[in-house]
């Protein structure tokens, strides 16, 4: 998945389009229930299935992206 995608889930799930590469799902207002629907969309997306560690490890689109790349290649 490229970071298109996840940005595509980030703005679905937190429900506003101000999201970017770099932007910190966090402070976007993000929480650890959202975190879980981010994770089920990147889970149906990708077929990838990350833990909440990887998200606290990688809570931007792009280095989401690039967790999934790295499990994926």
């Amino acid at each position: 998945m490229n970071v298109d995608g996840v940005i595509d889930i980030f703005r679905r799930v937190l429900e506003t389009p101000e999201v970017h590469a770099d932007s910190d799902f966090f402070e976007l207002g993000g929480d650890s229930l959202l975190a879980t629907r981010i994770l089920s969309g990147v889970a149906r997306a990708t077929g990838v299935e990350l833990s909440f560690d990887d998200f606290l490890l990688a809570p931007t689109p792009d280095a989401l992206a690039k967790r999934i790349g790295s499990l994926v290649a």
